[in-house]
């Protein structure tokens, strides 16, 4: 966008970066910077080079306060689109809604919009690969950014590259507290396998990283965990659970090339 408006943009990339991704940004005029390391390193050597220059405006993944705020806005929309399809949302009707996750400004903003919409009837859930589960991580050790899934043996390999973060945001990880109902991890060939299928069954065409929150929904049914979440919160009934909403945030996938959209596809129907 800032490209379009005239601007001279340089965009940050780590080793995980998709190739059609950096071409596409090439295509729009964006000066394309690519890191061996990984993501947080990155964001590290764009912050340091921004800071030497005054004309320079810095996007900061991980602390920026405008940028969550403007996620946050994902709140309002949902409302109006919620209202527009007559689905409502209260104490009987809960929300439960599935984010995927990788630094956590964007599923964090957009969160603590529904949560200010939608107020205690929401319950927000963040989702992230398994090899890559830096918020939980930090949020469940108390740690935030002080700690990396390389700490505890983790490789942050993920075809969910959008999710390929091995270091949290602290600042969303320490914000989303009181705000975050929970956070799951998903495998690589499960997200793959849902790619597919769900390219199959409804003709919709994600990336990987788009359907890390699809399992969301099941764990309501069959995780220990979720289990017990459900019962702490009234929701200890058959009936009651059957009054649920369901929303899996599946952002990415329409700028994906046909080509590269369809070996996902061949390669999520060979694992399942």
């Amino acid at each position: 966008m800032s490209a379009a408006l005239g601007f001279h943009v340089t965009v940050h990339v780590s080793a995980d970066a998709k190739e059609w991704k950096k071409k596409l940004l090439r295509s729009k005029g964006v000066e394309v910077v690519e890191y061996t390391s990984d993501y947080s390193a990155a964001v590290a050597q764009g912050r340091a080079l921004a800071e030497g220059d005054l004309h320079c405006h810095f996007v900061d993944d991980e602390n920026s306060k405008t940028l969550f705020l403007g996620y946050a806005v994902a709140g309002l929309r949902l409302r109006e689109q919620l209202d527009g399809m007559g689905i409502v949302v209260d104490e009987d009707h809960p929300l439960f809604v599935y984010l995927p996750c990788g630094v956590g400004g964007s599923p964090g903003g957009a969160a603590f919009g529904i949560k200010e919409v939608f107020g205690d009837a929401a319950h927000c859930f963040f989702a992230e690969p398994t090899a890559s589960c830096c918020m939980l991580l930090g949020m469940a050790t108390g740690l935030q950014n002080a700690v990396s899934v390389r700490d505890i043996g983790l490789d942050n390999r993920t075809e969910a590259d959008g999710l390929a973060v091995g270091r949290a945001s602290g600042f969303v990880g320490n914000f989303m507290k009181p705000f975050l109902s929970g956070c799951f991890t998903v495998r690589d060939e499960h997200m793959m396998c849902l790619l597919a299928e769900l390219a199959d069954t409804e003709g919709i065409f994600l990336e990987p990283s788009a359907l890390a929150g699809m399992p969301g929904p099941l764990f309501t049914e069959t995780d220990p965990a979720m289990e017990q979440y459900l019962a702490a919160n009234g929701f200890d009934t058959r009936e009651k659970r059957s009054r649920i909403r369901h929303i899996v945030w599946a952002t990415g996938g329409s700028m994906v090339p046909e080509e590269e959209m369809q070996g996902f596809i061949r390669e999520g129907k060979k694992l399942y």
